[in-house]
């Protein structure tokens, strides 16, 4: 099992970078849909067409999303994913923390992560 830390900085508000990671439509503008996703405790999401799911098990608006994630074929247990939002001078940093993730798709998903996730958000909310 692998850890993934990643740190992106976006010229935008954090109520935006919240709303792009927990609104499917807006998911489904940077995002490969369609999306099933909610900021609320318990909820469970899928993304990617169902290739990625999972549900959420801490939620603070705005600030915190932490979510058990599966995906592929080697996922028989859950990955835990940490979103931790900090607001900069209008700016938002992104602290990301990817938890117990399959050795053997780590490497993709670390690249995935920058490729098709995060960097078209960022792309989004910066145009």
């Amino acid at each position: 099992m692998k850890t993934i830390k990643q740190i992106y900085i976006i010229d935008a508000p954090v109520e935006k970078v919240w709303d792009a990671l927990t609104n499917p439509k807006t998911i489904n503008k940077w995002g490969g849909g369609p999306a099933r996703m909610s900021d609320e405790v318990g909820f469970e999401f899928s993304l990617w067409n169902n290739w990625m799911y999972g549900k959420n098990t801490e939620v603070i608006k705005n600030k915190l999303l932490r979510q058990n994630w599966y995906g592929g074929e080697n996922w028989d247990k859950p990955s835990i994913l940490t979103f931790k939002l900090i607001e900069k001078n209008g700016k938002t940093e992104v602290d990301l923390l990817h938890e117990k993730v399959p050795g053997e798709d780590a490497e993709d998903i670390e690249d995935g992560w920058k490729k098709y996730y995060m960097g078209p958000l960022k792309d989004l909310l910066e145009k």
